[in-house]
This record gives structure tokens, sequence and C-alpha cells, in this order.
């Protein structure tokens, strides 16, 4: 889910030296006396290669290692936290998608944790089902509920998500991953995109102008939705 500091690279394999070379070309011509074979001096040679290869992406992966060490997210203690190495390939297109699911991830959590804490105070008046005449005050907390509201209810649910996530909440490529606006028809004349808080920019919603505090800002999100992933899955 997040993060992202990398553990020491191992010891970097070392390059082929005169020794190994001159060792093939021994082979090679003692091949010709028929002292040692072809495929002997094969295998020699092949080992010269691939010693070349790693001795090549050791020295070029030390680079991505450190790669994204000023990203958002990388706060103490931890800082550039990684442990399962899936940054390790200094792979920046990947590291981008990995951060938009992280923010689209941390920011449902939020909100998750929120209606968690909501529901404990304050319920709805009236009927959720009035069909079934169930009321939202019968709904029970946390995952009892899932057994509570109706099929119909889940289904409603689950096309609004989908309507937010393919038209209302789009992450477009060239923005800063979690800058999201609408994907539209009628391209500029009809999308907009959302400012401080969420709020659209028909409502007047503008990003922060300062640098410094959209940082703090947005490290801030990525904070609070990492402890609000791990606080909706405890």
């Amino acid at each position: 889910v997040a993060g992202s500091a990398f553990v020491a690279p191992s010891r970097p394999v070392a390059a082929p030296t005169a020794t190994t070379a001159t060792g093939a070309a021994t082979a090679l011509r003692r091949g010709g006396h028929g002292s040692i074979s072809l495929s002997t001096v094969g295998v020699a040679l092949g080992a010269t290669a691939v010693a070349a290869l790693r001795s090549k992406e050791s020295r070029v992966a030390v680079a991505p290692r450190r790669a994204f060490e000023n990203e958002l997210g990388v706060q103490p203690p931890l800082g550039f936290w990684d442990p399962a190495g899936l940054s390790s390939d200094g792979d920046a297109k990947e590291f981008y998608r990995r951060r938009v699911v992280e923010i689209k991830h941390g920011r449902v959590s939020m909100l998750a944790c929120t209606g968690y804490i909501v529901q404990e105070f304050f319920r709805f008046p009236g009927y959720i089902s009035p069909s079934s005449e169930i009321k939202f005050a019968d709904i029970p907390n946390g995952l009892a509920a899932a057994t509570k509201v109706p099929a119909v209810g889940w289904f409603q649910y689950t096309v609004f998500c989908g309507i937010c996530d393919l038209w209302l909440m789009h992450q477009v490529p060239t923005n800063p991953p979690g800058k999201l606006c609408t994907r539209l028809f009628g391209e500029e004349t009809t999308n907009y995109e959302y400012g401080f808080l969420g709020l659209p920019g028909y409502l007047g919603g503008k990003a922060i102008a300062d640098p410094e505090v959209k940082k703090k800002k947005l490290n801030a999100e990525i904070a609070n939705g990492r402890l609000a992933m791990m606080a909706i899955i405890g």
C-alpha cells in the first residue's frame, strides 16, 4: 500500500577480469590440442558474459533504488519504506499507478471509517426499504448490516460506485496522483476538476496555491489514508 524505503543493495557482482578472459582464451588454445573440450570453452565464455551483464545491472540498479525518495508519502520515522521491493526496479509508470491506487483506497477507507463511527450516534429517519418495512434504525452496525440491507440496495450502491469511478472521479494520466476530474461528454465544456476538500470547480473549488501548504496537506492525506486502511481492516 504505500510507502517506500529500500533495503541496501546487495554487493555488486565483480566485473569480468582479465584473468577470466585469459582463462577462456587459454581454454580455446588448448581445445585445439584436445586437452579441453569445446563445451568447456563455451561454458567459460558464457560465464564471462553473464558476469559482465550482472555487473552492469548492479551498477544501474543503484539509481532506481533512490528514485522515489523525494516523493510524497516519504515521512518519518520509516522514511522511504518498501520492504517488499515493489519499486526496486525504478519504474516511474508503475510507481505512479500504485500511488493512484493507494490514494483511492485511502480515501474510500477514510469514508468507511467515518461511516463506521457516525452510525454509532446517528441514523437517518424513515425507511431504507418501504416495501419491506425496513427502517434505517433496524440496520445493525458493522458487517452485520450486509445481511439486512436488501439486494436492491446493494445493487444501487454498486451502480453509484461505478458511475463515480468511470465518469465523476477520473484520474487523467497526465495529472498528479489523486487529482481527479469528471469524464463527461462535451470535453472542456461540461467537465471540471476538483479543488480543496473535493469541492468541484463550478462551486468554487480551487487547488491550494502555496506549495508548502499543499505538500503538507497531501502528505497528511496519504498518512491518514494509510491509517484508515489499517483501521477498517481491523
